[in-house]
């Protein structure tokens, strides 16, 4: 039995009279009743000693029902002793989050420090304030007969989490809230730059040293009589140089590659061609997926995802022979809505037996949201009404569920969806229930959300990952991924401009963390590799901490013992060109000028749009670099005006936390508001003109 559902019968067996939380409580065995895996618990010397049973591997010892100070922000435990090897644990389980919902909330994990360790969980797992009690657990991983001694443990109140300002016209992002406006230490990389070192690596053949050359040619053949190429998901993958590449780290680097301005067809190879080695027509699926020769229903985003890359990479290059494929997998999708009756609390969905997919332990809710802007995309394209059918009943599934579905990376591009189709089709999907989502802790794969906290000194606000995994792990693909998805949304619905622009202001500072040059050597595993000097590829993740290192690049490979050598992610790093399409700097330190185009894939005629976030307590003014054409300025936050008939520069005031998205218009061009939008030569300005 897992452990949630060990605690789960715990609470539904019926759990004693709830206790006062105080220290004596730690030296008395009798209030830790619930002895989970057969733990020893016994008084040693005031303390509370936790040994693993005869034949197990680890041991928890809980308190059923146990109130805690509300407001806690900080807990303080004391490890007396530990034996060699092993590691410490805390945890609690009940309606950590005041959602009315019980879940488990992970203090500590895998500690193997003694002495004093001081713990500052994420302040949305630890929602204490509305008096419910919950279990409290401390525990051991390790080999029979081992033990922890815990002599200390101290909850401590704090302030109140900040709340965002209410700002006229502008929505709220709640945990975007909770982090700081300008992110320190601020470090700004050049995004594009970190781009094209990527490229230059993973596509160089020439390459020399230790597992270089990372590219491959694929002569397999397997759904295209062309020779194709490869790209390992690691450093060091023993797949390297088979035809078990990965398509989500193969066209991710085409994609990211052309995000950040280079051509992939250009030069001796097509790279964008060789893409259809992915869509899977010798075994008949006939669909876009992760392998050359594979079939459907392990995972949903495993099967979608790497048709959303493919679908971008038909938007950029629509004469590269790809958009039939499109047409096809878009068709069949849109019957798998129909199939499944527009209710995906499924795993996957297989299309040989034509059912869905469920394996009993986790479920996939938001693959309706990449289904959805799969589908709009189609749409959009074809104007089939089938594709538009599938994509609202999507969208309302996902508003119908109570709960948050994001498992994965897919939920962001459903949110992009929806706020396109309100703007081009006057719809009324819940875009703020959706984006509130992505960002805050899902319901359905606990602890995946954005991280909002200090790590070890370090602003890493805005990564995407799990919040409470060991405190902390954050994801370089779905970093960018989720920064792709919803920055386009600002020009959709510029009410979240602040709330977005604040956002990613956040992850691109704290994003270069995952690279082993923005680093000390001490704070990650695989800083001993020599092949790229310029720190190209980043860590698969970030942890919070390791062996009280923080924060720590890292990943699950080398841990796992899954094969690869290192810990530094290709499939991850290939979507770093995703950032670097969308973030430049301006002459205001901190000042971002985001580029709302740059990942909008399938987009309705458009003039350029920059979203720009001024962190800073006063007003700044910045420069925006305009065409030799003479342009207006428009801002789609304030519905005007600001700069008419200019070219070269042009001198804007932002005022102190607020945001602007700003449209270059062409100057002379004919205005007019036809059904709440602006339009400037038939072209929206703004998608809510007043």
């Amino acid at each position: 039995m897992t452990f949630s559902a060990l605690c789960a019968c715990a609470v539904l067996a019926g759990a004693p009279p709830a206790l006062q939380w105080s220290e004596a409580l730690l030296s008395r065995p009798s209030a830790w009743s619930d002895r989970m895996n057969g733990a020893l618990v016994t008084p040693y010397r005031g303390a509370l000693r936790v040994e693993i049973a005869p034949g197990c591997a680890w041991a928890i010892a809980a308190i059923p029902s146990v109130c805690l100070p509300p407001g806690t922000e900080r807990v303080t435990a004391s490890v007396r002793s530990l034996s060699e090897g092993s590691r410490w644990l805390m945890r609690l389980f009940g309606d950590v989050r005041g959602t009315g919902r019980p879940a488990t909330s992970s203090l500590a994990e895998q500690c193997a420090r003694t002495g004093q360790t001081i713990l500052e969980p994420d302040p949305r797992l630890m929602l204490l304030g509305h008096g419910q009690p919950v279990q409290l657990q401390l525990g051991i991983e390790g080999k029979p007969g081992d033990s922890v001694v815990f002599e200390g443990l101290e909850f401590a109140s704090g302030a109140p989490s900040p709340r965002g300002a209410t700002i006229p016209g502008q929505l709220p992002i709640a945990a975007v809230d909770l982090m700081p406006s300008l992110p320190q230490p601020y470090r700004m990389l050049d995004w594009r730059a970190k781009a094209r070192a990527y490229d230059r690596l993973a596509f160089d053949w020439s390459a020399r040293g230790q597992f270089l050359p990372l590219i491959w040619l694929d002569e397999s053949r397997i759904n295209v009589d062309a020779p194709t190429f490869g790209l390992p998901s690691y450093v060091g993958d023993p797949r390297q140089g088979t035809n078990g590449q990965e398509s989500i780290t193969c066209m991710g680097a085409v994609l990211g590659a052309t995000v950040a301005g280079i051509d992939k067809r250009e030069g001796p190879h097509d790279y964008v061609a060789m893409c259809q080695a992915f869509a899977n027509r010798r075994n008949g699926s006939n669909l876009v997926l992760n392998l050359q020769d594979q079939g459907t229903g392990g995972s949903y985003w495993y099967d979608l995802f790497p048709h959303i890359v493919f679908y971008a990479l038909a938007d950029r290059y629509p004469d590269a022979g790809l958009e039939p494929v499109v047409r096809d997998t878009a068709d069949r999708w849109a019957r798998v809505v129909d199939a499944v009756d527009a209710t995906f609390e499924h795993t996957g969905f297989d299309f040989a037996s034509g059912k869905p997919v469920d394996n009993g332990k986790w479920r996939e809710p938001d693959a309706a949201a990449g289904i959805a802007w799969m589908e709009y995309a189609a749409w959009t394209r074809w104007r089939d009404p089938a594709h538009l059918r599938a994509a609202q009943r999507c969208l309302r599934f996902l508003e119908e569920r109570e709960s948050n579905p994001y498992y994965e990376c897919l939920l962001p591009w459903g949110v992009q969806a929806a706020a396109k189709m309100n703007a081009e089709l006057g719809a009324e999907w819940d875009v703020d229930r959706l984006l509130n989502w992505c960002f805050d802790i899902s319901d359905c794969r606990g602890g995946w959300g954005a991280i909002v906290q200090n790590w070890g000194g370090y602003d890493c606000a805005g990564l995407v990952g799990s919040v409470d995994n060991r405190g902390g792990y954050a994801f370089a693909m779905n970093t960018f991924s989720q920064a792709a998805a919803l920055t386009p949304v600002a020009r959709y619905d510029p009410r979240y401009a602040r709330a977005l622009g604040k956002w990613m202001l956040n992850l691109a500072n704290a994003a270069r963390l995952f690279y082993p040059t923005e680093l000390p050597t001490s704070n990650q595993d695989c800083g001993w590799w020599q092949g790229d000097p310029e720190g190209a590829i980043a860590y698969e993740g970030l942890r919070r901490q390791r062996d009280g290192r923080s924060p720590f690049g890292t990943g699950d490979p080398i841990e796992f013992r899954w094969g690869p050598k290192t810990n530094l992610g290709l499939y991850g790093s290939s979507y770093v060109g995703l950032l670097g399409g969308i973030v430049s700097t301006t002459d205001v330190p901190g000042i971002l000028a985001l580029d709302c185009l740059a990942t909008d894939f399938y987009h309705a005629r458009a003039y350029p749009t920059h979203l720009y976030y001024n962190p800073h307590a006063a007003a700044r003014m910045i420069t925006v670099p305009l065409a030799g054409e003479p342009t207006d300025l428009y801002d789609a936050v304030s519905h005007r005006f600001l700069v008419e008939g200019t070219h070269g520069d042009a001198k804007v005031r932002i005022a102190g936390d607020r945001a602007l998205v700003l449209v270059s218009v062409p100057s002379g061009s004919h205005r007019e508001t036809v059904g709440g939008r602006l339009l400037c030569d038939d072209v929206v300005a703004d998608y809510r003109a007043r």
